[in-house]
């Protein structure tokens, strides 16, 4: 997952959380897509494309996106960055649910020690040296 979200701006919210989901040949992938977008709060928003949706909606798109393929691993590049305060804290909420919930191995990046401190490991890098 990319802080800049990396939604295709010419697909709706649910064609942007199927997508990977057809490349892999999922039969079910518009049921799939559409209960990963209800369980991040926009399954009222499925036919949106990116440029009506706010940066955290655009984000859950990208969380649902991220999480509907069931990774073992996601990386998360300061999944919050580009957000305010109250909706970061959401779309972090929603994070950490899903990788409870679906038992994925969650990597964050992230200078907000907040954020850090919900980890249940922290590898903290100063100045190129882990500490």
């Amino acid at each position: 997952m990319f802080q800049s979200f990396q939604l295709m701006g010419n697909l709706t919210a649910l064609e942007n959380v199927m997508l990977p989901l057809e490349l892999a040949g999922r039969r079910d992938a518009r049921k799939a897509a559409t209960d990963m977008l209800a369980r991040v709060g926009l399954g009222e928003r499925l036919g949106h494309y990116p440029k009506v949706l706010s940066g955290g909606e655009q984000q859950r798109v990208a969380l649902a996106r991220a999480f509907v393929v069931q990774p073992a691993v996601l990386l998360a590049d300061e999944p919050t960055g580009s957000l305010d305060f109250a909706t970061g804290e959401t779309v972090m909420q929603l994070m950490f649910d899903l990788n409870r919930e679906l038992g994925t191995t969650l990597v964050l990046v992230t200078h907000d020690r907040a954020i850090a401190e919900r980890c249940e490991r922290k590898i903290t890098i100063e100045a190129g040296r882990l500490v």
